[in-house]
């Protein structure tokens, strides 16, 4: 298969909340060794990696380095890797919308890009004007955009405003004109960033058929980033995690969303709303020995550990609200726990939530964490944590689960017949 797009020796610095140098003697220092003595820009010698956890010793950072990947036509590639990893800069330097410090990109083909909300839309311009202007920059005719026309408003399902300005659509709105014009005005490159978590479910599996079917039937090239992993698992073949700006694995995509969830599965922190008078402080999911671990088999019991600090007394009714998610992020059952009554003078309270084994089908899941004391006051609300996997190995020889995947539970039934 012919290249696509070819990444090689990709890196982009940034000096820490400044645009270029922004001192005067940086720039002539940059000015001199680079236009006039033909050498190296010196401040590529510089500059840590881009830890956003860590508070570093340099003020320029690597938001990514020495990135070299192909990819081959019609491939759809999962771009993956924790917030601040670099997937989204690498889709801005391919998209032109940033250039990178150094190293170079061949494409082969258009590109038609959807990275963050309203991106390539003109706010005053109505939902039919804005298709007519994104069908020009990729180059496309007034009658091959016509020929689309029904077929993008009929898939945003925007119908009844696409004649109002965009300024009023909704970012739900937004985001599906905006996926419908990227899918349909044929590029041969489609690169679709985390914005499609601001559409609703319906509309995000509408979206994920439609990738399958631009890249199976019509040969076209998809990057896809997403925290969604079984979005990720679903539509692509292959997937690259990124760490800290670096490549770190590139693999059949099963393989790689199994590493990203079983080694980037730290005790995850929260304390976003430490100045309320309870909030959750951690959170982390451990097998039945007390390990910590995201990925467990379909007869092990999964426990989630949370950590919540009360600074001050609540409504003896105030609850801890756990739902748990499927990999499309539909709710399965919701736990809930009183903390209202608990007493502790260290005011910090650790909880340990225990799901009974074999109830779950094999897949990916993640929990919904609300603190709030019911239909009157919303202390804490965590989204989407704690992602973790459930398996078929029947290495334990409990319970076997075969066949095809449907639904979400697993019901353990009596069958008889009867005369």
């Amino acid at each position: 298969m012919p290249t696509a797009i070819e990444f090689s020796n990709i890196s982009k610095q940034y000096r820490l909340g400044l645009v270029s140098t922004r001192t005067l003697s940086h720039d002539l220092n940059r000015w001199w060794k680079t236009k006039i003595l033909h050498k190296e820009d010196p401040y590529l010698k510089i500059g840590e990696v881009n830890d956003r956890s860590h508070k570093g010793e340099s003020e320029y950072i690597w938001a990514l380095k020495d990135i070299n990947l192909k990819v081959e036509q019609g491939e759809v590639l999962g771009i993956i890797g924790k917030n601040g990893a670099g997937k989204s800069t690498l889709l801005k330097i391919l998209s032109k919308v940033t250039a990178p410090t150094t190293g170079t990109i061949k494409v082969n083909g258009r590109i038609a890009s959807l990275l963050e909300v309203g991106t390539g839309f003109h706010p005053e311009m109505t939902g039919r004007e804005n298709i007519y202007m994104n069908g020009a920059i990729l180059g496309m005719t007034k009658k091959e955009i016509d020929r689309k026309l029904d077929e993008i408003v009929d898939f945003s399902g925007v119908e009844r405003y696409i004649d109002t300005p965009v300024k009023r659509y909704s970012s739900g709105m937004t985001v599906r004109l905006g996926f419908a014009i990227a899918a349909h005005l044929e590029p041969e490159i489609l690169v679709v960033d985390e914005v499609l978590a601001v559409g609703d479910a319906e509309f995000q599996k509408k979206a994920i058929g439609k990738m399958q079917d631009v890249s199976k039937g019509d040969g076209r090239t998809v990057l896809f980033v997403s925290h969604n992993m079984g979005a990720v698992r679903s539509l692509c073949h292959r997937g690259i995690l990124l760490e800290d700006g670096y490549i770190t694995d590139d693999d059949e995509v099963d393989c790689v969303v199994t590493k990203y969830i079983n080694f980037n599965h730290p005790i995850e922190i929260y304390e976003t709303q430490k100045d309320n008078p309870v909030f959750l402080k951690s959170a982390y999911t451990v097998n039945s020995e007390g390990k910590q671990t995201a990925n467990f088999d379909l007869n092990e019991d999964i426990n989630l550990k949370l950590e919540v600090v009360i600074k001050s007394d609540l409504p003896t009714d105030t609850v801890i609200g756990v739902v748990i998610l499927d990999e499309n992020k539909n709710k399965i059952s919701t736990i809930e726990y009183p903390i209202g009554k608990s007493k502790n003078e260290k005011k910090s309270i650790n909880l340990l939530l225990g799901l009974p084994r074999g109830i779950l089908m094999p897949g990916y899941y993640s929990f919904h964490i609300a603190i709030h004391h019911p239909n009157i006051t919303m202390y804490d609300l965590v989204d989407d944590i704690c992602q973790f996997q459930i398996i078929e190995d029947n290495s334990l020889g409990l319970f076997k689960y075969s066949g095809i995947k449907q639904g979400m539970i697993i019901l353990k039934s009596k069958w008889k017949e009867t005369y």
